[in-house]
């Protein structure tokens, strides 16, 4: 009786099962370049406004009114009142 013939793995060969698709691994190859791409030229253009600093008048650095909370002077206009 001839017995089946299987082709023989060798040890080294990965299963095709636990690879990604190939779809999804130039997918994120694409992705990888565009990003790297992207930086790049952000690298070479440079700060986009650089003048421009925060409208408040405080000295906390953060824009706001020196008072460093969210209180009633952070937003004009706004008068705590709900609904």
């Amino acid at each position: 009786m001839a017995e089946p013939r299987h082709p023989s793995r060798s040890p080294d060969v990965v299963p095709r099962k636990l690879m990604p698709p190939p779809a999804l691994c130039g997918f994120l190859l694409l992705l990888a370049l565009v990003f790297t791409v992207s930086y790049a030229v952000g690298s070479a253009a440079g700060p986009v406004a650089p003048g421009i600093h925060g409208t408040g008048s405080g000295t906390s650095g953060d824009g706001g009114d020196g008072t460093g909370g969210a209180g009633p002077g952070d937003m004009p206009g706004m008068h705590g009142g709900g609904g």
